[in-house]
């Protein structure tokens, strides 16, 4: 069996989880497996349908009543009881906070090995060769995994969330852990959230990033403007948001969002190899910046080497003319 760790909003499920899904029903595919899920927290269960479209053949949902609020150890021991009760052979993760956190914590109790951030998997005799994302996407590791345990998560936006050539009809199921104190020390204390207006930056199919180059946080009026005009939102380097420019939640990178838009238009970013992290799952870039020889003026899909000062106002202009 292939078991899949799912993160879902209320019975939704995370993007991220959908593309995990897509890697495990991959590898269940190539070694003849079932495909199995396990979600946490409430609304588990109505996973079912959404999860059957995607090729789960087993859904099961973690009933604990001491289990409402996230705890790392807490989840990595579930999984574990659950691997061991259904015989998983592999465990995958997204590649979130939360999935690294739970497996990294799997991998230890199973003494099993765990690689992280995978691009491609290919079974190869029981073992899995793949190459993965390391020291924040600079590099590409090809590895080969072996062990009778395998952990893997996948690398965000990496694995198209496309539903399977048929579903399936998956068996729904709660599982109940048995749990100590030590396994809840570590407990999610609150969420807090921004104040949050527009489009989320993982959900905007236009986005219009400013760094350091964009000058003050009042110059980017102009930014948000052009992306009103597209139908996007506004997104941040790192060196911006240090400026006290944009909020921490506009922030695009490695310590960031990871985003995926149609388009990303990048104006005054130099391209840090932390900030191609977040932005490098954009279908195209185009960098607005002044020195030719900028990291993200070579790496973007279109390039105009001007002040951003002069060629957003004159976006905005033909954009308003065109309405």
């Amino acid at each position: 069996m292939i078991l899949a760790l799912v993160e879902h909003d209320g019975g939704a499920p995370e993007e991220t989880s959908l593309e995990a899904l897509a890697l495990a029903r991959e590898l269940a595919d190539a070694e003849d497996r079932a495909l199995a899920a396990v979600a946490f927290g409430d609304g588990a269960a109505a996973l079912a349908d959404v999860l059957g479209a995607h090729g789960v053949a087993e859904l099961h949902h973690v009933a604990h009543d001491r289990l409402e609020r996230y705890a790392p150890d807490a989840w990595a021991e579930s999984v574990v009881q659950l691997a061991d009760d259904r015989g998983a052979a592999t465990i995958v993760g997204p590649g979130t906070d939360r999935g690294h956190d739970v497996l990294a914590r799997v991998g230890a109790k199973l003494d099993a090995p765990l690689a992280t951030n995978c691009l491609e998997v290919e079974v190869d005799d029981g073992a899995y060769e793949l190459r993965r994302n390391r020291w924040g996407g600079s590099l590409i590791e090809h590895a080969r995994l072996e062990g009778e345990r395998k952990l893997l998560t996948a690398a965000e936006h990496e694995f198209p969330a496309e539903p399977a050539s048929s579903a399936t009809e998956p068996t729904v199921s709660a599982f109940e852990p048995d749990l100590e104190d030590a396994h809840l020390a570590v407990q999610l204390d609150r969420v807090e959230t921004g104040d949050e207006e527009g489009i989320p930056l993982g959900e905007a199919r236009v986005v219009v990033g400013g760094g350091r180059g964009v000058g003050s946080a009042e110059d980017y009026d102009q930014l948000e403007e052009l992306a009103e005009l597209l139908g996007g939102t506004v997104g941040a380097s790192r060196a911006a948001v240090n400026e006290g420019w944009r909020p921490h939640d506009d922030q695009v990178g490695q310590t960031g969002a990871k985003i995926s838009p149609d388009v990303y238009i990048a104006c005054g970013i130099s391209g840090a190899v932390q900030h191609m992290v977040g932005c490098k799952g954009a279908d195209s870039i185009l960098a607005i910046n002044t020195d030719s020889e900028a990291a993200i003026v070579q790496k973007a899909d279109w390039a105009v080497v001007a002040d951003l000062h002069e060629v957003v106002p004159a976006l905005n202009e033909a954009l308003r003319e065109a309405d």
